[in-house]
């Protein structure tokens, strides 16, 4: 498990991460996202160790094991592609080394023979015997080519070197599996390969990668940092759009709400409000069926017919006593 405590970083005048509190749990894949310059790599760098906050701290349980992905393609340029993908495990790489220069020398002491054989005791229980195979299986999987595994990292293109470092990264089973845009420059092969790599691994990963067609595959929760926080959801990323989509239908609603109701308290007779079905209306209502308008005869008697002129002369009537005309001295109707 890794967690961040109070996490924060300021560039400048600018804080990136502000009392930033999160958990990392064994067995689940988190992909980190975020808005471009929103600090996804940057967090990530944080979280490894390569790059110190402001305040705060990372904490991991105590015996586990982090590995990251590396971003620079020429660091391993000098050494051998097998030997780069073993240094992702560095106390084996280093044991390795060190049984190699101890049974090197002429003049083997019996101190030499202590220590070697104190070597090979962790070297067996860190399955160092396996360790040139299941790198070249990891190399292999990623379509790395057997004949390029005793090659120097430099001689490789630049794909085949971002493989080498992903391999690097995924190998001997790290308790926590840091990865920063893992399927750049890779191929569909590759690609396809590393989600089945992911999804049965039972550590902690986390990633950041900006396709969300590979956070879907493989991840069980997203980590979305925005103003400075991060914000955890359960699922992919669908799952985490759908989510968002809904909270900020929601918000929207509560504001509209708030809106409508502040502007009725500052403005009472502004806003419409509807009838109730209950509330009977006003006398003065200009929907209200003046007493002449009203039908006086029983049902079902047969209506009389009224002149042209006199129907013209009470509609004009009504119309006048629902909205009047201003006096202009001539006259109001000619019928």
């Amino acid at each position: 498990m890794i967690s961040a405590n109070n996490i924060t970083l300021r560039v400048g005048k600018k804080a990136l991460f502000e009392e930033v509190n999160i958990k990392f749990t064994e067995g689940n894949c988190y992909g980190i996202i975020g808005a471009n310059g929103a600090g996804k790599s940057t967090f990530l760098r944080i979280l490894s160790g390569q790059l110190e906050p402001t305040n705060g701290e990372i904490a991991i349980s105590p015996g586990e094991r982090l590995s990251f992905l590396q971003q620079d393609q020429s660091k391993y340029d000098d050494y051998p592609v097998l030997d780069t993908v073993i240094m992702g495990n560095a106390r084996l790489y280093e044991i390795m080394k060190e049984k190699d220069a101890i049974y090197a020398k002429e003049d083997f002491t019996d101190e030499d023979g202590i220590k070697a054989s104190e070597l090979e005791g962790e070297f067996a229980t860190m399955n160092g015997w396996e360790a040139e195979s299941d790198a070249a299986s990891l190399l292999n999987g990623l379509g790395i080519d057997t004949e390029l595994h005793d090659k120097l990292v430099k001689d490789l293109t630049g794909p085949e070197k971002v493989k080498v470092l992903l391999a690097q990264a995924l190998f001997g089973n790290p308790d926590i599996l840091l990865l920063d845009e893992p399927t750049n420059h890779l191929d569909l092969d590759a690609i396809a390969w590393l989600e089945e790599f992911l999804i049965n691994f039972e550590n902690t990963v986390i990633v950041v990668s900006h396709d969300r067609y590979f956070l879907n595959k493989v991840c069980t929760q997203i980590a979305d940092i925005d103003y400075g926080k991060i914000q955890l959801y359960a699922g992919n990323y669908d799952f985490w759009y759908e989510s968002s989509q809904l909270l900020i239908r929601q918000m929207k609603e509560a504001n509209r709400k708030k809106r409508s109701r502040s502007c009725r308290n500052l403005f009472p007779g502004s806003v419409p409000t509807r009838q109730s079905p209950s509330r009977p209306r006003p006398e003065s209502a200009p929907w209200r069926r003046s007493s002449w308008m009203r039908s006086s005869r029983p049902a079902g008697s047969t209506p009389t017919l009224t002149s042209a002129p006199t129907a013209r002369s009470a509609m004009r009537c009504w119309q006048w006593k629902v909205s009047p005309r201003p006096l202009t001295g001539k006259r109001f109707w000619t019928i």
